[in-house]
């Protein structure tokens, strides 16, 4: 019999730079600054409410859109925007942000259709897009007037007859950049125009920094009804692990997530699900905090990357930091980036790899600065050597 062969759509993505370059800090004992994910749990009484649900026989399925607490509880938390929710047919809880932007591609788009991603983009965009059979169509963030901007002129001529949504990710990961009022208004006057779907990843809504606000185009006119949002407990509440992340959407629209998400992993997190539930509710003062101490890690961070010699780029939200590896005579961040574990014991991600065009980007790495200070502080030093 023939042995089983990946499909040629899914042969790019057998592997992730995440992986690879945590393998690689593990070989050589170096500070992990690739990956995003915090050394740091979340809130004392998310955990507590996390273990009474477990002891308290909380552990089996949970209802198929996620357990009522919780879907009333994210209802609750867009409020603070301005938009309601039904949490019966409005809400739907996922496995985490990655899930709900899969299953939202699977549902909603298929072969012949185009999704307009943003470039760089997180890599599980291109692997979902390319599962749903869809094209992806990149429009490159430019740098301009000190951060990473919207090139407006170009995702307006992006748009095809064949274009079905485009996926937007603000706070912006890799780059930090936050999107402004005017650039959201441009994305949602072509999603009006053109009859688009927009999926939006707001995972990162409360790790915004200095004078940057996130706005859900959501909340924009003509957009309540054409967009997907999804947003995940993971970032906001040191959690990464748990993987509970939600679509706020349309009836109509989570029905089709709902609808391709429950053959994928049909619930997850069951115990967990109450204690996201009381984190909405009761520990957003804590996650301000959090953002505070990001802010000043931010800081901490960029002050030491450039004291190290690299060029530093200005984020204005998520967990990363990214520099121009120009300044200290190397032209190719990624090979850069496979020497610096065994090199100085530092790893980080080169920005390229999330691009689909690796040459205008490759003078950029990205460092994860949801670290403790002592961590940031070590990497920093290591990093001293490379002058």
């Amino acid at each position: 019999m023939r042995e089983p062969v990946l499909v040629p759509r899914l042969q790019p993505f057998t592997s992730t730079i995440f992986a690879e370059m945590t393998a690689l800090a593990v070989r050589h004992e170096a500070v992990n600054l690739g990956q995003g994910f915090p050394d740091t749990d979340g809130p004392a009484g998310m955990l507590e409410a996390a273990k009474n649900a477990l002891f308290g026989g909380a552990n089996q399925y949970p209802p198929g859109p996620g357990r009522p607490e919780l879907r009333a509880a994210i209802a609750r938390h867009r409020l603070r925007y301005g938009t309601a929710y039904d949490p019966d047919t409005e809400i739907l809880v996922t496995a985490g942000a990655t899930e709900a932007i899969a299953a939202s591609l699977i549902a909603l788009t298929q072969a012949g259709d185009e999704v307009i991603v943003i470039e760089p983009y997180y890599d599980s965009y291109a692997a979902a897009v390319a599962m749903a059979g869809a094209e992806r169509r990149v429009v490159g963030l430019v740098e301009r007037d000190g951060r990473f901007a919207l090139d407006v002129e170009s995702l307006r001529a992006a748009v095809t007859d064949r274009t079905r949504a485009i996926l937007i990710n603000s706070p912006h990961n890799p780059t930090g950049t936050v999107f402004t009022r005017a650039e959201l208004e441009a994305v949602a006057a072509l999603c009006v125009t053109h009859d688009l779907i927009a999926i939006t990843d707001e995972v990162y809504e409360h790790l915004v920094f200095d004078d940057a606000e996130h706005l859900p185009l959501a909340t924009l006119p003509g957009m309540r009804e054409r967009t997907v949002s999804i947003s995940s407990a993971g970032k906001t509440f040191n959690c990464t692990g748990w993987k509970i992340g939600w679509v706020c959407a349309s009836p109509e629209l989570v029905a089709a997530v709902k609808a391709a998400k429950q053959f994928i992993t049909f619930v997850s997190g069951g115990p967990l699900q109450p204690a996201v539930a009381h984190a909405l509710d009761h520990e957003l003062p804590w996650a301000e905090d959090l953002r505070t101490s990001l802010q000043d890690k931010r800081d901490r961070l960029a002050a030491g990357l450039a004291d190290a010699g690299f060029a530093v780029r200005p984020t204005a939200g998520t967990y990363f930091v990214c520099v121009d590896v120009r300044p200290l005579g190397f032209e190719d961040a990624a090979e850069l980036a496979w020497e610096l574990p065994e090199r100085v014991g530092v790893a980080a991600v080169p920005v390229k790899v999330f691009t689909d065009h690796p040459e205008e980007w490759k003078h950029l790495l990205r460092f994860a600065f949801c670290k403790r200070n002592e961590v940031i502080d070590e990497a920093v030093t290591r990093l001293r050597k490379l002058r």
